[in-house]
């Protein structure tokens, strides 16, 4: 399903989006890599088949735009950009709260905006938008990113309700913990945490299946889906 489809991958150099890149690429698709740190998503693209970078700071308006104006005809996009720093409502950095929400969400809007109206045009495309577990509710000691997330798969809701019907599919994909760079910060037990290969290959089972909304892994998906729906002390009570 991907054979010679172009997709932009935005978050590319790190984690998961470095990861799901190879595996793309394996299946045919041909990458249009996009993050902030260019050496590391051109040597990324340079081995991989049918792949380029293209430089982006998604907190950057005008980065975004010279990006999309060299971008070309795409068949589909994943925001897979992330920013992560611990943070308590008692330790709170205005300036690092403010960034982490500008990637994880608010470059989504910068974005997507640019590409989504043209793929409802035509009547074709695939959106993904990569959430977190974490986005279900909000967390302790997640002051930006928890918040971000949450907002992050709302607005794949706001997608899907708007373009469903249209031929274009959009997809929520929420994954638990990753080992990243992002994650070392963590000074808590992680359970069940995931490799970066192993999420990206889950991720892109998920997108095979065109299923809107996907969270992994099942153990940590099912307690937050619980956590969810049950009255907030009674999950603060859970997460001790």
């Amino acid at each position: 399903m991907f054979t010679g489809k172009t997709y932009w991958l935005i978050g590319a150099s790190e984690g998961l989006g470095r990861a799901l890149a190879g595996l793309m690429t394996a299946e045919g698709a041909h990458m249009i890599l996009s993050a902030r740190n260019a050496k590391r998503l051109q040597a990324l693209a340079a081995t991989l088949p049918h792949a380029r970078a293209l430089p982006m700071d998604v907190t950057d308006s005008a980065s975004v735009r010279a990006a999309v104006a060299d971008l070309g005809k795409i068949d589909g996009v994943i925001y897979c950009a992330g920013a992560y720093e611990p943070m308590t409502a008692q330790g709170w950095d205005v300036d690092q709260a403010l960034n982490v929400s500008e990637v994880n969400f608010t470059g989504a809007l910068r974005s997507l905006g640019h590409v989504v109206p043209g793929m409802a045009a035509r009547g074709a495309g695939h959106i993904v938008l990569i959430g977190s577990l974490a986005g279900f509710r909000g967390l302790p000691g997640a002051i930006g990113y928890s918040a971000s997330k949450g907002a992050l798969m709302h607005l794949a809701e706001n997608l899907y309700m708007d373009l469903h019907g249209t031929g274009v599919t959009v997809q929520q994909i929420n994954p638990g913990f990753i080992r990243t760079r992002l994650t070392e910060k963590n000074g808590f037990d992680m359970p069940f945490i995931l490799s970066a290969e192993d999420a990206a290959a889950r991720t892109l089972t998920a997108m095979k299946t065109r299923r809107f909304a996907i969270s992994f892994p099942w153990p940590m998906a099912a307690f937050f889906r619980l956590g969810s729906v049950l009255p907030i002390r009674l999950f603060r009570r859970m997460l001790r």
